[in-house]
This record gives C-alpha cells, structure tokens and sequence, in this order.
C-alpha cells in the first residue's frame, strides 16, 4: 500500500506517473522535529536505498546529501554524488519504504550523529513524502517501480562493448580503435566521443579540420556494427554566429539572473548560458537540436556535466581574485595559504552560484536551488522526447551524469567520473540495488576506472565484473595511462572476457526485459531474496535476475575470495566463452580460486541461463547457438527486436529446455 503525505507547498517534481489521495494525519513511522523528519531505527535494522552514493548497500553510519554535484572524488567521507535518488527501505523490526519527493536540498542522517536515528532534512518543508508497505522488500520495490513508470529500454547494441576515452581528437583515432578491435578479434559495438569531436566545445558542432567527414565516419563504422556515441553538455556557448546560443537567446530559451537576464556560468567553453529545461518550450527547442547528429548517422547520446557543473561566475571570480590578490601580496604563511587552496577550489560547483539563477515555470520564476536536482533529468528529457519525434522507429541511447527519480523513464546513467582503484569496483556494485530500486536499470561504471592509471590485473578484474552490467563501457581521463584493451600484454585474457559479455548477452536482456516489464530488480541483496542472519551481511555479492549470483574479486592480487551460499549453487568457473567447467557447492561459506584468467560465477539451485556463440557485434547474435548452462532446467527467454521505440506487442517469451 502507498499514502501519499503533502508538506507546505511542493513543486511537481513529476517523479510519480500515477494518480495518488493524499492521506490526512500524521506521518507514520516518523517524527517531525524542527523541520526534520526523525526515525528510530532498531539495531538490527539496515537501510537499503538512496541510489547513487557512496559506502556499502546498508546506509546506515554516514550523512548522505542528495544535492546532485559534479564531484569526481568518490571518497568514503564523500556525501554527494550526480543523481539524487531519496527513496529507501527500512528493513528489519518494522519493514517500509519511503520516498521523499523534494528536488532541493535534502540531508540525511542515517545513524551518523547517533547510530540509532535517522534524521531526514528538506531546506524547506515543502514536499512530499510517499510511505510504501508490503509483503517484504520486494513486493514494496515493486509498488514504488509501479508509480514511478517503465524503465528506459536501450537498443540492444548498447549491452554490447563500448570503448571510451576523453582524448580521441579526431577521425584518425577513431579509426585505430576500431581496427585495432577488428585485428585482435575483441568484440565491439560502440566507440564514444568526449569533448573533443566538438568545435569549441559548443553542443551539436562537429570540429570540421579534425572531422572532415563526420557523417562518412558514422556510416563507415555502423557498416563494421559499431556505433559512434558523442558528449552533449548542459552549457551552452556565449559565441556570435552560434545558432543554439542565439536561437536561446532570441527566445528566452536560458535560465535568468535576478535581474531578468540570461544568467552566465562558465564550464568547457568558458562563458555559457544554461537552457531552461524546467521550461517545456525550452526543452523541445534544445532537444530537437540533436538531429543535427542524428541526421548524420548518430543514434546514441551521453548528456555530461548537466548537475549543472559550474566552473565559476563572472562575479564569484573575480571576488576570488581579490582576495587571492591581498592573500599573495606578502608572505604567505599557513593561514594564508589554506585560506589561497580553498578559494580557488571553492570556485567549482559553490553552492551560491545555483541561489543566482532561475526558471521559468507556466510563468512563474522559481529559484534554482529549490529544483537544483531536476535539471539533469529534464535534459535527458529533452532528447528522449523530441528523439522519439525526429526518429520515431527506432531507439536511441541515452545515458546521462546527473539524475534524479523519473529521469529512468527518459535514460540510463552512468556512475561518474570514479577512478582507477580496487574499492570503485566494490563502490559500484554497492550502488546497483539503489539505483535499480529507484528505476534505473541501464547502468554502470567507468570500467577500468576514469580517474588515474589503471593496471593490467585491474582492469582485467574490472572486467569480469563489468561484463554483467547492461552498461559496458571501458572509458578515462585524458592524461591517464591509455586503457583500450588491445595495448596490453594480457590483452588475450581481456578479449576472452569481452567473448564471455557477448555469451551472456541474451541472458542479460533478457532479465533486463523481465526487469523493465515486471517492476523489478535487475540486481537485488541476497538478502531481498533469502531471509537468514549471513544474507544480511553481505555487502559484496548480488544476485542477478531469478538465476545468477555474482560474487567478483576486487582485491589487488587476489587469487580467490570468500563467498557466502545461501542455499546450494553451482559454480561456474570461466576461461572463455565455451572452456569453462562447473561445480556444485553446498549453502554455507566457501573460498574460491580464481587465477587472473579466471572469472566465476554462481548459477541457482534448480536454475539454467542461456549462452550463445559471441560475435564481433550484437548485431550479429545468432540464437540459433544458444545452449543452457546450469542445473537441469528450462529458462524463459524474453527478447524484441532489439531496436523499436515500442516494444508493446513485440516482446516475445520462449521457454529453453
């Protein structure tokens, strides 16, 4: 059951799709004091949820605040991340979900100040607060998934690899990483472009001297089954002769400064306006500029740095440079000094920059800060909706950096800008339930890391967890090691993994179809599905649709790890696509040996999965191949087309024997 509880004032943030009463009273489960919402938590309680955030699947012990920011250290002591994401589970001595629908600022206090309350705090005391009760977790997640819409459903070549780097200039480097893919037989589907195809950095432009031919790109990779997939920002370049700048500016089209006028942050191209997308006139326009790309063969987008990032204000800037004038003008000593740090550092992302701007909602100018966490959703909005116009037969790959609950209906996302280190692996299978709680099923992480120098056993481990999430893509940082797979020596382990993701491919549609159509999970706590004391402690398997258990190594060295079985399943161990063998394990704790070539995971009691021949492209999946792997069972396989924007009536279901 669902009650719908309504504070002061709240701005329709459109997270919920469904008709819901208000119930009048008093908020159960929860106290209100001075402005908060106050919860006692029992000892053994643990709080699954908030989605994209930082620590392990149980929230409780840290302060989390959902305030989506551009912040690539995704450190333990982090609080806020790209998405904000405020719908938990409370389970244990009393089990409920809760959602609290508020696009602003929002703390919470999940057993941080005292282990044994979980304090909620709106800026303002105008939202909505959805309390959902059930039968156990997931039939709560289920009613939550029912109000909230249909997850994004991608194009079945976005389940297949995507390499990624933020330093391919141009056609020549596009080139060589597609034949390199091809001469070493490492499948590949898709090839992303970072800010650099751009010309100065200004959206929907294309560098003419670095691609010449831009269009005959496209079309010569799409030959090959491979997808090019550029970077669109949020900021929009101050440039004279630049349609989207003036077409916004003629319009009214961009966010205004108290005095009425376009509002000027500064992020890649320096000096940029910030469409209005709260504004459903301003969300079409800026949408529809994406068939400029779409008329050249582009059918997949990712929308960056749409928090918004704000490097700096005009104004903010030059205070800065006041003051680091005085600060620099003697000898700086420690105070000084931290004092220089910190304002520097503090240009990017202040949060009083997002106080100066407003949108302009049926007329009414509403200050950023209150919606500050809808505008990436409602960019991602933007394309969705006018893509399904300008290509209407087909689906489009949207996956955006900055979220917040009811952008699942209009993309995937991605985890963010994480770096090269061992715990980002363990970090981004923790965010999987939260994010699959909260709608969003088409997800993943930089594999490999952005951030930093990866190493060859990393990425290698990355790998054999990566290759179960529907987004896959390996992606860095310019001036980082360069991580295409093909450069290093195990670059023969590395493609037979990549082999095992196209295997597994219908099976991972498959649940993700199953997922989608059913409101459920993708990847689920163990303890979601198997009520004992060891489930609920374990913070680093998941189960994955109704059949597979993962349990990845992500330790550095590591020939093996421990693994909790909450029942008897069966181990598989893999090589490759077709030299694997099996073992059955009883319920219980067990170590398992996995040398770096070796990747395992676990098949239920009683379960069977597909496995097809891997091909070069997903476009070429021949389900003709598929045999099962596991216990002597049947799988139920859904699968479409593959590409049409409607599935509605093209879903099919076989049952494998």
């Amino acid at each position: 059951m669902i009650s719908k509880y309504v504070f002061g004032e709240p701005f329709e943030t459109e997270a919920i799709v469904v008709d819901i009463e208000e119930t009048k009273g008093t908020l159960p489960y929860f106290k209100q004091e001075a402005g908060a919402f106050v919860l006692d938590l029992a000892e053994e309680d643990i709080v699954y949820g908030l989605g994209e955030q930082v620590r392990g699947i149980n929230k409780r012990g840290w302060q989390y605040v959902s305030w989506c920011y551009d912040n690539p250290h995704h450190h333990e002591d982090t609080r806020s991340l790209y998405g904000a994401h405020n719908f938990v589970i409370v389970s244990g001595s009393t089990t409920f979900g809760v959602f609290f629908d508020y696009p602003g600022k929002l703390t919470w206090d999940i057993g941080y100040t005292k282990r044994s309350l979980m304090t909620v705090t709106p800026e303002k005391m105008d939202l909505k607060v959805y309390i959902i009760t059930g039968e156990n977790e997931k039939d709560i997640v289920k009613q939550f998934r029912g109000v909230i819409g249909k997850s994004y459903l991608p194009p079945l070549w976005a389940f297949g690899y995507g390499q990624s780097r933020w330093g391919y200039k141009n056609e020549a480097d596009i080139r060589e990483v597609a034949q390199n893919y091809e001469e070493n037989k490492i499948p590949l589907d898709s090839i992303y472009m970072d800010i650099d195809y751009m010309e100065d950095y200004k959206d929907f432009t294309v560098n003419q001297e670095r691609f010449p031919d831009f269009k005959g790109l496209a079309q010569e990779l799409q030959g090959k089954g491979v997808h090019l997939v550029p970077i669109i920002d949020a900021g929009v370049k101050i440039a004279d002769g630049y349609d989207v700048y003036e077409e916004g500016v003629k319009e009214g089209y961009f966010c205004k400064n108290a005095d009425g006028k376009d509002f000027v942050g500064a992020v890649w191209p320096g000096k940029v306006h910030f469409p209005d997308f709260l504004n459903p006139e301003a969300r079409a326009w800026f949408g529809k500029k994406y068939e400029q790309l779409t008329s050249q063969g582009i059918d997949g987008f990712w929308n960056d740095m749409n928090e918004p990032a704000i490097f700096y204000t005009e104004d903010r800037l030059a205070e800065t440079l006041e003051k680091v004038s005085t600060l620099t003008s003697g000898n700086m000593g420690i105070n000084e000094y931290f004092a220089f740090t910190g304002m520097v550092a503090g240009l990017n992302g202040n949060e009083g920059d997002y106080d100066k701007f407003y949108h302009n909602v049926d007329g009414r100018m509403v200050n950023h800060r209150d919606v500050h966490n809808l505008y990436g959703m409602n960019m991602t909005r933007s394309a969705n909706e006018a893509l399904s116009r300008i290509v209407p037969d087909k689906r489009t790959l949207f996956f955006s950096r900055a979220s917040y609950i009811g952008a699942h209906r209009y993309g995937g996302i991605w985890q963010g800008d994480n770096k090269s280190w061992w715990s980002h692996i363990l970090m981004s299978m923790s965010q999987l339930p939260g994010l699959n709680m909260a709608g969003f099923l088409y997800t993943g992480p930089d594999m490999g890391g952005f951030g930093c120098d990866t190493t060859e056993d990393l990425m290698i481990r990355w790998l054999q967890y990566s290759l179960f999430t529907p987004l896959f893509r390996n992606h860095s940082c310019d001036g980082t090691r360069m991580q295409e797979l093909y450069r290093f020596s195990t670059k023969a382990i590395m493609g037979e993994m990549i082999k095992i993701r196209y295997a597994l491919i219908p099976y991972l549609y498959s649940e993700f179809l199953k997922a989608r159509e059913n409101d459920e999970m993708m990847f689920r706590p163990l303890a979601f599905d198997y009520d004992d004391d060891d489930t609920r402690q374990v913070d680093d398997q998941l189960l994955l649709g109704g059949e597979v258990m993962i349990a990845p190594i992500y330790k550095q060295n590591a020939k093996g790890r421990y693994v909790y079985l909450p029942e008897e399943m069966m181990c598989v161990r893999m090589r490759g696509w077709n030299d694997f063998e099996c073992a059955t394990f009883e319920k219980g704790h067990h170590y398992i040996n996995a040398d770096l070539h070796e990747m395992f995971f676990f098949i239920r009691k009683g379960c069977a999965i597909p496995l097809v021949k891997p091909v070069m492209s997903t476009k070429d999946i021949d389900y003709s191949t598929t045999q099962l792997l596991g216990y002597e069972a049947s799988y139920v396989l859904y699968k479409d087309d593959g590409i049409s924007l409607n599935n509605d009536g093209k879903l099919e279901m076989y049952v494998l024997e």
